[in-house]
């Protein structure tokens, strides 16, 4: 049997959160229900420790919003770019290879909470 791919239709359904999960790897930082299941259906749990260990970044962790995006090309690299809302840049990194299903997947912070645009 094969795994269930991820849709952005999957994503566009969690609107809100009953359940928070705390990252292990940086307890500071809580996410939704939504971001816990684009990172188990999206095998995307090295994106929420990417967002969660650069909150250990003074410069990040001051902004109470940020947008981080991941773009993935076709060539199956990819940029992780997170803004502050006002199109003021906080960080960019190229990412040489991922099997993320989607183009394109946007994840806010809002006051250390991780979370889907749809569940703002």
């Amino acid at each position: 049997m094969s795994a269930k791919k991820l849709t952005t239709n999957d994503l566009a359904h969690f609107t809100g959160s009953e359940v928070w999960f705390r990252h292990k790897l940086v307890p500071g930082v809580i996410y939704t229900q939504g971001v816990q299941y684009l990172a188990e259906h999206g095998g995307a749990y090295w994106l929420l420790d990417k967002i969660a260990s650069l909150q250990l970044e003074r410069r990040i962790r001051a902004e109470e919003f940020q947008s981080w995006t991941l773009v993935v090309n076709p060539d199956g690299s990819g940029t992780v770019e997170a803004e502050d809302g006002n199109g003021n840049v906080l960080h960019s990194e190229f990412i040489r290879s991922t099997d993320f299903p989607l183009d394109r997947i946007t994840v806010w912070v809002e006051h250390g909470v991780m979370l889907l645009p749809s569940e703002h």
